[in-house]
């Protein structure tokens, strides 16, 4: 009777002790140690980063073909300056970020400084043919725009220009049979392009676009093959234009972008050249531009003259405000500079106050610091209230189909611009 006592005894304490043991390993399971929370990485790469975590880039990174990666909300990737990556899709990105909870693909803290204004301390997001989706919702994008080199993956692989010598944009996407929805997103200090698009469905709305170009590039640049809805965008001060909308390269299916409700500051005066503008229109690119308020930039929406616009294209209820007379002069019509019908317009340095929230007007036109305290929605009694026209249709009111999610172009609306009153 002792002797099966005693034996019961050492069995519990024997299960105590496994039990005491699985308990303490699960529990160093459930909560991870902060070097567990940070990873370094670099090559291929695919699965799910999950919410919340830190990834160190310390080389290129590669989606391979027919393989996906997606990134969830809060996470943050950072990009290492001496390695300057470029961030290869060859498969599919899915970035699914929050308001209260964005996607930062950034560099260390340190770097981002005055200094590093206009980034180029990593590459940008390379989409190549082979990609057939990608989504960027609520992320952060900045300090990219490296110079490609001829040790650069995208130079060897043949993407984007396939040149050393190249900036980079933040985005370039390139199937023609693609999708891709970039929104409610901030793309900020790019050396060049913020998007060069050369294929692909694609809505691209709510965003916000600033200190990018430092002696060049656009804020959005399509070309061939492509078909878009561009609304409801912050453009403010790219090197040379808001929107640069092209048929170049010829690729099936012709260009056809419907820009609407943007609003774009202070573009072009930063380009030495007759190119810096607002919007720029060419080779027969099919373009519909409704409702667009364009303030201290510099001309109006122009075309190449010995290139043109697609004839069926139409171009209506623009908004124009010039602090300057230089500024206002030049937004005028003429040849080069499309007068749209009911375009809201003036002849004096200072007439049709757009009455942003909280935006000095008297900026200098080539400021490229932009402040978030400042604020583009419009007061009360702003001239561009009840201006614009919802009277046409944009490409994917019924919705672009990316991953299982259905995502729908914002409805135009009545205001002009990209930001109605509060």
């Amino acid at each position: 009777m002792k002797m099966q006592l005693k034996n019961t005894l050492m069995v519990a304490a024997l299960f105590l002790a496994a039990f005491t043991s699985c308990k303490d390993d699960k529990d160093d399971e459930a909560t991870p140690t902060p070097e567990e929370e940070m990873q370094t990485l670099s090559g291929e790469v695919s699965g799910t980063w999950t919410s919340g975590k830190t990834y160190m880039v310390s080389g290129d990174l590669v989606v391979p073909a027919g393989k996906s990666l997606t990134i969830e909300e809060g996470v943050t990737v950072v990009m290492d300056t001496t390695a300057k990556p470029e961030f290869i899709v060859l498969g599919n990105l899915y970035c699914t970020g929050t308001a209260a909870s964005p996607i930062m693909i950034t560099v260390p803290e340190g770097a981002r400084t005055e200094k590093n204004k206009f980034g180029a301390l990593w590459g940008g997001i390379l989409a190549a043919p082979t990609c057939n989706e990608l989504v960027l919702d609520n992320v952060i994008l900045e300090y990219g725009g490296a110079t490609t080199t001829e040790a650069s993956a995208s130079v060897k692989q043949g993407l984007y220009k396939a040149e050393s010598g190249e900036r980079l944009p933040a985005l370039w996407f390139s199937n023609v049979n693609g999708k891709f929805v970039v929104q409610n997103s901030i793309v900020r200090n790019f050396q060049e392009d913020a998007f060069y698009i050369e294929g692909g469905q694609s809505i691209v709305a709510n965003n916000k676009f600033y200190t990018t170009g430092l002696t060049n590039g656009e804020a959005i640049n399509y070309k061939s093959g492509t078909q878009a809805d561009v609304a409801f965008n912050l453009i403010y001060s790219p090197n040379t234009n808001g929107l640069k909308l092209s048929n170049s390269g010829d690729r099936t299916p012709q260009a056809y972008i419907i820009a609407y409700n943007n609003t774009i500051v202070n573009a072009g005066w930063r380009r030495p050249d007759i190119k810096g503008g607002s919007i720029w229109i060419e080779k027969s690119v099919h373009t519909d531009l409704y409702n667009n308020l364009i303030a201290n930039s510099r001309f109006g929406i122009k075309r190449d003259t010995k290139n043109p616009e697609d004839s069926r294209s139409t171009i209506s209820n623009t908004f124009y405000y010039g602090y300057t007379q230089e500024g206002v002069d030049q937004f005028q019509s003429s040849t080069e500079i499309v007068a749209g019908a009911n375009d809201v317009t003036t002849t004096t340095a200072g007439g049709n106050d757009p009455k942003f929230v909280s935006y000095p007007l008297s900026t200098a036109g080539n400021n490229a610091t932009f402040s978030t305290s400042w604020d583009f929605h419009l007061s009360a009694d702003s001239p561009a209230l009840n201006k614009g026209t919802t009277d046409f249709t944009r490409h994917f009111a019924n919705g672009l189909v990316i991953h299982g999610v259905t995502y729908t172009s914002p409805a135009p609306a009545t205001y002009i611009g990209a930001m109605g009153t509060k």
